[in-house]
């Protein structure tokens, strides 16, 4: 029989369950339980990632780093995604709570490790928030421009204070469709959702369809080593495109901080995960291979390793691939992939510090739950609010804001994606002999994915201090991807210094606390 055996704190609830593991119930947040199923919370999954931002935002600067292994490199940040997915649902099926990264890891290895896991969460999430916004912003004025054949409202774009105005406009919207609740969150994602990929899958095959007729300038002939990691050029390069397709994988787990929402919260946020990652690496290659064999890796024209195109390649590619009319339509499917995504995104974030708020890791107004939407309206404003001062601060600091926030955004994924899967094999350790099932899914599949990951970590931390790593620009002659990565972690520490002081009894272990699973012949 299996059992939990946690040094209870005040106000928790132990259940024991017979022949499977048990964990601490989540505590009642006021969430709207069973308002989510399988197909939607797959649907909020694959919006949180927004496949088409990420691969307009990633295509260019991946093939900057890798060249035509750039599906290879893909394929390689898909595998350490899928072995940390299923720690995520290892422990889901355990632990059921909307803190997740945060909620587990405080579970394994204590309050510090643990609200640090969840600073790297929630930061991450601030950093996409930010990004979806200023790609949103993008496309807009460039899909005006477009349906008034107007270039002087495409340019608008390109004035600074237009462009970050706009953005904090489509920031609170997203934030005030977010504080409504599940209910409103769900009826415009399956619609916009549908089209993103509808429109990818079409751009896919007009691709192809081109790329195959020849006589395109710079064009390739599909090849198999195109999806050899090991043709990269340098290890260096490697880890580095590495970073970017992490980045494009990012936000599946989503699906798991909606599990107090979902019907059968221990087994479907895990399922809806691991379609979220299956749907997302079959569009990726595709994508990847069609668009190399149309454009090229070039640095000119429209090679996507041309540095003019690289940070929005679906501008560049839309009336070449699919023609004046239906190239629009690639257009509408970013602007829908970012808003539906900006929306979406909101969810991790705002139940994170909700989670947080309510073990007393944050202060306590955070946990409180909209008595009519049952959404966390509180943590939901300050995410918006967070976000908008993060993307207005970091515009006027840097040139090339949307590349260098892209490349910090991998250093926070490895960090909190590792620290979970770590904690996945800690927490389920005196499991891992039981059967061969549980060595793999709890022990060896979560190590191998935590250890990649924190291998690209070191690997980024110590390349991004040179200013010519990302976008090339720098704040007080450090690169700016090392200050806006390792400048938020600390940022973290000293927020946690200053909670530890506010609120001694969660840091002491008092009111979330360390447990595993114990083995009873």
């Amino acid at each position: 029989m299996v059992h939990v055996q946690p040094r209870p704190g005040a106000g928790e609830t132990v259940r024991s369950v017979a022949g499977r593991d048990a964990g601490e119930r989540p505590r009642a947040k006021g969430l709207s339980g069973g308002s989510v199923g399988l197909l939607g919370s797959s649907v909020i999954g694959i919006s949180t990632v927004a496949p088409v931002y990420c691969l307009t935002s990633t295509l260019g600067p991946t093939v900057g780093k890798a060249g035509v292994q750039m599906p290879a490199v893909f394929l390689a940040g898909f595998l350490p995604m899928l072995l940390v997915a299923f720690a995520y649902r290892e422990l889901n099926k355990a632990l059921p709570d909307c803190g997740t990264s945060f909620t587990w890891t405080v579970r394994a290895f204590g309050p510090r490790v643990g609200w640090m896991c969840g600073w790297g969460l929630v930061i991450a999430t601030i950093i996409v928030l930010s990004n979806l916004a200023g790609v949103a912003t993008s496309f807009f004025y460039l899909l005006l421009g477009r349906l008034t054949g107007s270039d002087s409202i495409a340019a608008l774009d390109g004035d600074r204070l237009v462009h970050v105005v706009t953005c904090l406009v489509f920031i609170a919207a997203a934030t005030a469709v977010s504080y409504r609740g599940m209910t409103a969150t769900k009826g415009v994602q399956y619609a916009l959702v549908g089209l993103q990929l509808a429109v990818l899958a079409l751009f896919v095959a007009m691709a192809f369809t081109k790329a195959r007729s020849g006589g395109l300038p710079g064009s390739l002939d599909f090849s198999w080593t195109w999806l050899n990691p090991f043709e990269v050029a340098s290890f260096g390069a490697f880890t580095a495109g590495l970073s970017l397709s992490i980045f494009l994988f990012w936000g599946w787990d989503a699906c798991l901080t909606v599990n107090e929402e979902t019907q059968g919260s221990e087994k479907t946020p895990g399922r809806a995960s691991l379609i979220v990652m299956a749907a997302l690496v079959g569009s990726y290659l595709l994508t990847a291979v069609g668009a190399q064999m149309f454009a090229g890796v070039g640095d000119k024209g429209m090679g996507l390793g041309n540095p003019d195109t690289s940070s929005n390649v679906f501008a560049a590619l839309a009336e070449p691939v699919m023609g004046k009319v239906l190239g629009v339509l690639l257009f509408v499917a970013v602007l829908a992939s970012a808003a539906a995504s900006l929306q979406t995104t909101f969810l991790p974030v705002a139940r994170t510090v909700l989670a947080m708020s309510t073990y007393q890791a944050l202060p306590p107004s955070f946990a409180r739950i909209h008595p009519r939407f049952k959404s966390p309206g509180p943590a939901t404003i300050a995410a918006g609010a967070a976000t908008g001062v993060f993307y207005a601060g970091i515009s006027f600091l840097s040139q090339n804001v949307l590349v260098d926030t892209i490349y910090a955004l991998g250093l926070m994924i490895c960090f909190y994606y590792s620290l979970t899967a770590f904690a996945c094999a800690w927490f389920f350790r005196a499991r891992l002999r039981r059967s061969v099932r549980d060595a793999l899914f709890r022990g060896v599949f979560p190590v191998l994915g935590g250890l990649v990951l924190a291998a690209v970590f070191c690997k980024t931390l110590h390349d991004m201090w040179n200013p010519a790593y990302g976008s090339g620009s720098a704040v007080f002659g450090v690169g700016s991807v090392f200050f806006i990565g390792v400048g938020l972690l600390l940022l973290g520490v000293v927020l946690m210094e200053l909670m530890r002081r506010r609120s001694p009894a969660f840091f002491r272990g008092e009111v979330l606390t360390r447990s595993t699973p114990v083995i009873e012949d």
